[in-house]
């Protein structure tokens, strides 16, 4: 069978799944038959599959699904059906991700399309989940309530989500794509780790409010993380997505390519400067469709309120529990008589039979408006004061009213060795010892907002380690000619009072076992020697300046590898004796032709380019066309031995090695000369019809050289 070929008998679409989610359903149906016959390259595969939200596992033969949900919004009625799919294809279990995704795990490859048209039946994508794509555009889960917010952040989020979907300009970058928006200075959206961060301003001109942003561009974490720069202090709002557009645009065309490594956008801003950088953003605006774009407001609505108003008068089960509870995970909203309620989600996993008792009790008490938080959690909204008592209990009996959300107590970690295949050592093991140990004896750690501590299985920081104010992330330790799981300990990290972040300093690596104790002696340092009130970061500042080595000094007896047992040589949360382990990824166990796939793949670039030009979709079009044209050189340099890296350089080296030697010619100007039209002109339907039928004109060109290749090979 062709891979290119659509068969819609596997699938019985909904009225309300749209002709584009058809199509990216029956596309991705169409990718793994090709996979499984060998018809498509591994890799061309796994990048393929990964923009649609399905990665591999540790464990062989299973992929995890994303599910991407914007700004972390999900509704009890999607929750309800996440769970019936996590039953049916998965492991029956939900977890909340950092990014306000959910992830469904042990899901055979052959089904992720199954699950992609179920979600898509009540209005979930997968695309753009994983991938060198724009990934979730997460918010503030606070946003529409939070009483510090100029204005609800929401609908600017799903606009963006909306514009860039399937958006040409970002569907094959050279890395993922991070956007986050704050509700307020405090930046609890992390804006500064972001490749765009956006924090809500309103300024009143000529009289009238009128809305923008604070802008931050270039942070990340990962091994090496960055701290996102000021480039503009008030963007105002109907130049949102333009701005965001062309630095994709940007990013997309002189974006590393090669060492994935160094790819994130974070390493082209602070390569060539912030001032470069903005310059070539400054130039890109000429050529994009939109030049300013008024954002819908009415798409998200900012309320809500549950269908229920009235309640049965009820007593707490625990009444000290429920004082905890209230004291530290329940808010006043902006609107006043109405209260948001945070939830502690264990590691956040919630089994599918929970979700339904979940979604139910939601349905019951609050707005049907959930948020998913970035510490992996939920947040509840429009719940009366008078609900608060029924609610906890029917929250309690499924382990859901905890008290300590977002405190210490409250554990970021990513999935780690359980799943992953990059974790090296167990992030979720490590999370309940230390838990466990908080709560036995620092009780009242869960009232402490001004210490958290985040967990990663790698350096790759899905837990977020380096903005922890303890921080760890796994790795191993070689004793003799044994290995033993291991721990790089951070401090320091995090945000700041004043809404500014800081990066974590490493100070030593212990064993995994030993990092509970690290965590108690560094708990008991704070309490002896901070002064009253006094924010961690600043406490380790302070020690520190005095002697730089001195939370190194303190935690070294503790690194000691003489006096290892044979307990520290198993993982937390695991019986076998630890073994360093790579996961098991895809092979399609042939040789493929690259070069051929690379065609393969310029065509159908092309084709969708002509698909937007018959839709008189003109920008959208063009770019399309630009994507097929250095795909399309990307195939012929590589049949000449030609590596290639960033999209700048594949235009400049195909002039260099084709153009320059006789090999390819065009009626005038250099093979980037004419592509980079595509920054240059307006993207009228003159220029769209102008350049595609360049563009056409070229990939005859590359499949004639090609078949003449292949004759004289």
């Amino acid at each position: 069978m062709n891979s290119n070929t659509l068969n819609t008998s596997d699938f019985n679409f909904a009225p309300q799944v749209s002709l584009a989610a058809q199509e990216d359903i029956l596309e991705l149906s169409s990718k793994i038959k090709g996979f499984r016959a060998n018809i498509i390259d591994s890799e061309k595969f796994r990048s393929f599959r990964l923009t649609r939200g399905v990665y591999g596992q540790r464990q062989e033969g299973v992929q995890m699904v994303r599910i991407k949900l914007p700004y972390g919004k999900v509704t009890a009625d999607q929750i309800i059906r996440i769970a019936d799919i996590s039953d049916k294809y998965g492991s029956s279990n939900l977890h909340l991700t950092t990014r306000q995704d959910i992830q469904l795990h042990y899901v055979k490859l052959d089904n992720t399309a199954f699950v992609w048209n179920d979600l898509e039946e009540v209005g979930i994508t997968m695309r753009g989940a994983c991938g060198n794509a724009v990934r979730n555009i997460t918010a503030s889960y606070t946003a529409g309530v939070d009483p510090k917010e100029p204005f609800d952040v929401s609908a600017y989020a799903h606009n963006l989500f909306e514009y860039f979907l399937r958006n040409p300009i970002c569907q094959d970058m050279g890395r993922k794509f991070k956007i986050s928006f704050s509700t307020s200075e405090e930046d609890t959206a992390f804006g500064f780790i972001h490749d765009l961060g956006f924090i809500p301003r309103v300024k009143i001109l000529d009289g009238k409010e009128v809305r923008g942003f604070k802008v931050l561009v270039g942070g990340g974490l990962g091994a090496q993380p960055f701290i996102a720069q000021l480039v503009n202090e008030f963007l105002e709002e109907d130049q949102l997505i333009p701005f965001t557009t062309a630095v994709i645009r940007v990013f997309d065309r002189y974006g590393e390519r090669t060492k994935r490594h160094k790819a994130r956008m974070k390493y082209l801003v602070n390569g060539i400067g912030v001032k470069a950088f903005l310059e070539l953003v400054e130039k890109e605006r000429n050529a994009i469709k939109d030049k300013t774009y008024k954002i819908d407001r009415s798409l998200v609505d900012e309320m809500i309120l549950p269908v229920v108003h009235s309640f049965v008068e009820a007593t707490p089960v625990d009444a000290i529990k429920f004082e905890r509870f209230v004291k530290s995970n329940v808010f006043e909203q902006k609107q006043k008589g109405y209260f948001g309620v945070q939830l502690k989600q264990h590691l956040g996993d919630l089994a599918s039979d929970k979700a339904r008792v979940f979604a139910a009790i939601v349905k019951k008490y609050a707005s049907e408006d959930i948020r998913i938080t970035v510490n992996q959690g939920w947040l509840l909204k429009f719940v009366k004061k008078e609900a608060l008592p029924g609610l906890f209990n029917e929250l309690n009996e499924i382990g859901l009213a905890e008290p300590g959300f977002d405190s210490t107590a409250d554990i970021t970690a990513c999935p780690g060795t359980d799943t992953c295949n990059l974790g090296i050592s167990s992030s979720t093991g490590l999370s309940v010892e230390l838990e466990k140990m908080l709560l036995e004896e620092f009780p009242d750690t869960v009232f402490n907002k001004n210490i958290k501590i985040k967990i990663s299985g790698c350096m790759n920081a899905c837990g977020q380690h380096t903005i922890g104010n303890i921080g760890f992330h796994g790795m191993s330790i070689k004793k003799g000619v044994n290995v033993l799981p291991a721990m790089q300990v951070m401090l320091g990290g995090g945000l700041e009072p004043d809404g500014t972040g800081t990066i974590a300093d490493k100070v030593l690596k212990l064993p995994t076992r030993r990092c509970v104790e690290a965590v108690r002696v560094i708990l008991n340092d704070y309490d002896l020697n901070a002064t009253e009130g006094e924010y961690f970061n600043d406490y380790y500042r302070r020690q520190i300046a005095v002697d730089k080595m001195y939370f190194y000094k303190l935690l070294k007896p503790l690194s000691d590898l003489e006096t290892l047992t044979a307990e520290d040589y198993i993982d937390l949360g695991h019986e076998e004796q630890y073994v360093t382990e790579v996961g098991v990824g895809e092979c399609a166990g042939v040789m493929i032709d690259l070069v051929a796939t690379l065609i393969i793949d310029t065509e159908e670039k092309f084709a969708w380019a002509k698909r937007l030009q018959s839709k008189e979709s003109f920008g959208d079009a063009i770019y399309a066309a630009y994507a097929a044209a250095v795909c399309g050189a990307k195939a012929i340099l590589t049949g000449e031995g030609v590596s290639c890296n960033t999209q700048i350089g594949i235009m400049n080296d195909f002039d260099k090695h084709l153009v320059a030697t006789n090999k390819f010619s065009f009626t005038s100007g250099t093979f980037a000369e004419n592509v980079l039209r595509v920054s240059e002109i307006e993207p009228t339907k003159e220029f769209a019809d102008t350049y595609i039928s360049f563009v056409e004109s070229f990939i005859a060109q590359i499949k004639a050289f090609r078949a003449k290749a292949l004759v004289t090979a």
